[in-house]
């Protein structure tokens, strides 16, 4: 879920579902949506969802190449931003893995 084991009580914010459908957009998504609910309940979450024609084209392979590193990225950091020490750890690592990913890390501080 988009939303699952974010430790800062930003659960319910927006934010990801529309970072995740303007970014896939621009990696070559054929479509993408906002929608409500997505199995929560209406009016308990904003989820973003988006389709891909593959065509077994190099094109289509390269859009959804950069489109799903950027989907499932998008969240694993998101988790990190909101104290989630996996995330955190999942993310260093994928920046390891992708020398052209550059995210900005969370500074934490006790409260």
């Amino acid at each position: 879920r988009e939303t699952s084991d974010m430790y800062d009580g930003s659960a319910l914010c927006a934010d990801m579902a529309i970072q995740n459908v303007i970014g896939d957009s621009f990696r070559g998504a054929t479509w993408v949506a906002i929608h409500n609910g997505g199995g929560t309940g209406w009016g308990e979450a904003i989820n973003g969802g988006f389709g891909m024609v593959l065509d077994g084209s190099n094109d289509a392979e390269s859009h959804c190449r950069m489109m799903l590193l950027w989907d499932v990225l998008n969240g694993v950091n998101r988790r990190s931003w909101s104290g989630n020490a996996s995330g955190n750890a999942a993310i260093r690592k994928a920046m390891d893995d992708h020398p052209n990913l550059r995210v900005t890390l969370p500074e934490h501080v006790d409260t």
